[in-house]
């Protein structure tokens, strides 16, 4: 009897989803006052979304990023250089909690104007990196490019109007 040699494992599954979240989280408890406080007396442009939004989008596009990872982490064997791997995808978590906090606890509109765009290009780098070692990994990442690109004209119009 031979084992499948890429079982689903639903525990590291699980872990990858968890710790993906768990970025989520710190970055809402961070804008969790100031959503309520300081971003209504905020300059909007017409197409801000309402805020009750992107607590589930941002959600979705966690767990999303966090099943990419598990792609990765489900073929590390065969990645030469895993620690660069996953190092990508921390740096852009990072960045994804380093926006939120300079957008919400400092309310610092330009330099989270610029962290954003920085963010942006380490999401468009890390969804490469990821399709080259797995194609749906790395298309997984498209949803998420797409969101932080609104989020930051969404910041780009925020900081004009501010």
């Amino acid at each position: 009897m031979t084992i499948a040699k890429n079982r689903f494992n639903y525990v590291a599954f699980l872990v990858n989803i968890l710790i993906t979240l768990s970025f989520g989280l710190v970055g809402g408890l961070l804008t969790q006052q100031t959503i309520k406080t300081w971003y209504p007396l905020i300059q909007k442009p017409s197409f801000n979304p309402p805020n009750w939004l992107f607590g589930p989008v941002w959600s979705l596009l966690f767990i999303i990023i966090g099943i990419s990872a598990y792609l990765i982490w489900s073929k590390r064997q065969q990645i030469t250089h895993f620690p660069r791997t996953i190092a990508i995808y921390f740096i852009q978590l990072i960045l994804n909690l380093c926006w939120s906090y300079l957008f919400f606890y400092h309310h610092l509109i330009g330099a989270s104007l610029i962290e954003i765009i920085a963010l942006l290009a380490a999401i468009l780098v890390n969804g490469i990196v990821f399709y080259r070692i797995d194609k749906t990994a790395g298309l997984l990442f498209i949803p998420y490019f797409l969101w932080v690109s609104f989020a930051t004209l969404l910041t780009y119009n925020i900081y004009i109007l501010n």
